[in-house]
């Protein structure tokens, strides 16, 4: 998982809760890195895991109610790190249709080495997507609080059903995204 996603998750912890918080975190974690993360390096995904569930532990929060949170802040985060991502998508639907085979493809050219979960999207008329996210690895739940914060980008009323495929896993889900009418 790239350096990035840890440094950001440390950035929203510190706001969130406080800086004392994720020296917490780390302590209480038993981390490879020893907790000292580089936006342009690569560590494992089960480092991501164990400070979350640090996380959950020091705050009485569930993992899943964390891990979404973060997947809202984090896409606020890639529209100011990003922007360009962003200025052919009018609407929501359309970024989303973007990722795979735009934003993805810009992101491999950034991070040669990133293990990029897949999205392959559907649209069922003009008010609804089906989004179907696989990954090696459990982060369903991160690609929801993504979504969502995409939703909060565009102002957009919507609905998410999440249906997963994986037997709990967390690696093939699919988003049923319903743009609701005001």
């Amino acid at each position: 998982m790239k350096g990035l996603v840890f440094t950001e998750f440390m950035e929203m912890v510190e706001q969130t809760f406080s800086a004392d918080m994720v020296d917490d975190i780390i302590e209480a974690s038993d981390l490879p890195s020893g907790g000292a993360y580089t936006t342009v390096g690569t560590y494992p995904h089960s480092e991501m895991v164990t400070l979350v569930q640090s996380l959950s532990k020091q705050t009485g929060m569930p993992v899943p109610a964390l891990v979404k949170a973060f997947g809202q802040y984090l896409f606020g985060r890639f529209v100011v790190l990003y922007p360009t991502f962003f200025t052919n998508s009018p609407d929501m639907f359309d970024f989303l249709d973007s990722i795979e085979n735009y934003v993805h493809v810009e992101v491999r050219k950034l991070y040669p080495d990133a293990q990029l979960p897949t999205f392959e999207t559907r649209r069922e008329g003009s008010q609804k997507l089906i989004m179907i996210y696989r990954s090696q690895h459990p982060f369903a739940t991160l690609a929801e609080g993504l979504i969502e914060g995409c939703i909060n980008h565009y102002q957009t009323k919507a609905q998410i059903e999440v249906v997963d495929c994986s037997a709990g896993k967390g690696t093939h889900v699919e988003f049923h995204i319903t743009r609701m009418t005001a």
